[in-house]
C-alpha cells in the first residue's frame, strides 16, 4: 500500500491490494436470513467451465449453505441470452465430480434442469 501522510488530516491512499482474494459477488441478509451469491457469465454455449471459478468462493458458499444461509450462483450464457440461478447443492454436487476426473465445467443442461431460468422483462410502473 502506498499512502501520502504529510499530516493526519491530509493522509491519501494512492495505491492498495487485496491481500488475500475476496469472497463473492454478494452479500447480506434477506428476510432475516443471511445470503450470499457469486455472479458468472459465459460465451460457452454448452457449459459453464470451472476454471470460471474458484476454490475459495466455493469453500465460502459450503460455509454458508452449511450454516443455513442462502446460497446461490446465477449464470449468464451470453450467447444463449439466458440467465439461471443455481442453487448451491445442484452446483456441488457437479464441482466435487471434477476432483474425481470426470468433469471440467457445469453442464449448460444441468443447470437448466436444476436451476431456475431468470427472465428478463420490462418492468412497467
Amino acid at each position: 500500500m502506498q499512502v501520502d501522510y504529510p499530516k493526519r488530516s491530509a493522509a491519501v491512499i494512492k495505491e492498495a491490494y487485496y491481500q488475500q482474494p475476496s469472497t463473492t459477488d454478494y452479500n447480506g441478509i434477506y428476510n432475516g436470513r443471511y445470503i450470499d451469491f457469486e455472479a458468472k457469465q459465459t460465451k460457452n454455449k454448452t457449459s459453464l467451465p470451472f476454471s470460471n471459478i474458484h476454490q475459495h468462493q466455493v469453500d465460502h458458499m459450503r460455509k454458508i449453505d452449511d450454516h443455513g444461509g442462502i446460497c446461490f450462483f446465477i449464470i449468464r450464457f451470453k450467447l444463449l441470452n439466458e440467465t439461471f440461478l443455481l442453487p448451491i447443492r445442484p452446483f456441488i454436487k457437479v464441482w466435487d465430480q471434477q476432483f474425481e476426473g470426470n468433469r471440467k465445467s457445469l453442464p449448460y443442461h444441468y443447470i437448466k434442469e436444476n436451476g431456475y431460468l431468470i427472465p428478463f422483462t420490462l418492468q412497467k410502473k
